[in-house]
């Protein structure tokens, strides 16, 4: 069953990267409503999980492809151009779609209000654990951060203050 799953992976990359940001995202914040001793929140879960499966699957498979394209190999050069096109330009775009994409499922009335009040704590938060996580595992270092910058979202976007300002 494994190898079936694998290759059914191998064959159709873009449908497993949905798939696997849905329920990485998903599992993030429901592992965070848990360590912070909060009864299951599944309308947040899957509010959180929709994001994901609508935006940000398909935004980082097309992104990194595009990334892998304009700047190829594993150098040090080009790992630290990607990570620098990555902060710089995607880092902005998935934070703004997170925090926006659940204003709307939430039927808030200003779906840009989290953006202003939170934007820039949290992508210092994303930015400086990427920072933090120097690896050669290029794909690792993508989906590790991605989902920290999402366990940040989700504590900011159920939190009245800020995030946590980052230093």
């Amino acid at each position: 069953m494994a190898g079936a799953l694998l290759r059914g992976v191998r064959r159709f990359p873009w449908l497993g990267n949905v798939l696997l940001y849905g329920g990485l995202f998903a599992a993030g914040d429901a592992a965070q409503q848990r360590l912070r001793g909060q009864p299951p929140d599944w309308a947040q879960t899957r509010r959180v999980a929709l994001v994901a499966l609508a935006f940000h699957g398909n935004f980082s498979y097309v992104w990194l492809r595009a990334l892998e394209r304009a700047l190829p190999g594993r150098r040090p050069p080009a790992v630290l151009g990607k990570v620098l096109c990555d902060q710089l330009l995607g880092a902005p775009v998935a934070v703004l779609a997170f925090y926006t994409g659940m204003s709307i499922l939430q039927r808030k009335e200003d779906i840009f209000s989290d953006c202003r009040k939170k934007f820039w704590n949290t992508y210092k938060a994303k930015t400086s654990e990427d920072e933090a996580l120097h690896s050669q595992q290029e794909l690792f270092q993508h989906v590790w951060c991605s989902i920290h910058g999402v366990s940040l979202g989700s504590t900011a976007d159920r939190e009245e203050s800020e995030c946590p300002d980052v230093s």
